[in-house]
């Protein structure tokens, strides 16, 4: 009691022992025979007291201002939460907008948009990847003599074919009508490559069934790699790409392609460089 009665006049900090150990500020007036009052108070802590203790208004005196502050806190507390679920719901919606933005509606593939992304991305780093462009071919009859819904059934099937041929971290694209992008990732092996593209052809080929009708398409294919290339721009990779699946289409369809110098979009069948 003697050293409670030397902290007269300073402001004291206690907390209880026991759980829930409640912080209680006070202040210490002696009475000058050995008594003291000790007044005490929950200070910041009474929202956790209130918590704790279940406490009311009417555990409160009338003219006690902590009544005012509980209400503040709380109105604070739901401003606060409405504003995080705002935030929430206008985050979701910006990435449900940019991934709208990224993907083809048809198939659920990334679009062209994405690809050039991707695309500018890889291209200023070191990281080897490779690029291949796939397109129908005779897909235009099946939109002629079945119908469109044929075609956008047949576009479908395409694309669950390029999902189920690629990896995680691979980027499968609609960027046309019939056509179609693959960007490999640190993927630079010729042989996989290859692997790859026969399979994809293999699987395209096969007949597919749309109302009681087989759709018959097949598929070139057109491959570049960024390792060993003087130049790694986006723009020449697509279009080295491109006279890549231009020489398999001269070269007779349905087979893929690597790019070599001296293709030519113009190249008559067989008199493109091919490998």
């Amino acid at each position: 009691m003697a050293d409670l009665l030397r902290q007269e006049g300073a402001k004291l900090h206690l907390r209880f022992r026991n759980t829930p150990r409640t912080a209680l500020k006070g202040l210490l007036v002696s009475d000058g025979q050995g008594g003291a009052v000790l007044n005490l108070s929950f200070g910041i802590s009474v929202v956790d007291a209130v918590r704790d203790y279940n406490l009311s208004a009417s555990d409160f005196a009338a003219t006690d201002l902590t009544i005012e502050m509980l209400y503040l806190v709380e109105a604070k507390s739901a401003a606060m939460e409405a504003s995080r679920r705002l935030n929430r719901r206008l985050q979701g919606a910006r990435i449900a907008a940019e991934e709208q933005a990224y993907t083809d509606t048809l198939t659920g593939l990334k679009n062209r948009r994405a690809t050039d992304h991707v695309l500018a991305r890889l291209s200023g780093s070191k990281q080897d990847f490779a690029l291949m462009h796939l397109d129908l071919d005779f897909f235009k009859a099946v939109n002629d003599t079945m119908g469109h819904a044929a075609g956008d059934y047949v576009l479908q099937q395409v694309a669950r074919i390029l999902v189920g041929e690629t990896r995680k971290d691979d980027i499968a694209a609609r960027v046309g009508g019939d056509e179609f992008l693959v960007i490999f990732d640190g993927l630079a092996d010729r042989r996989r490559l290859a692997d790859i593209a026969d399979r994809i052809i293999s699987r395209v080929e096969r007949p597919m069934l749309f109302d009681g009708q087989q759709c018959r398409i097949s598929g070139s294919i057109g491959i570049t790699l960024s390792r060993g290339r003087e130049t790694t721009a986006a723009t020449d990779l697509l279009h080295q790409a491109d006279l890549a699946l231009y020489a398999s289409k001269h070269g007779g369809r349905a087979q893929h392609k690597f790019y070599a110098a001296g293709m030519s979009q113009d190249a008559e069948p067989g008199a493109t460089a091919a490998e």
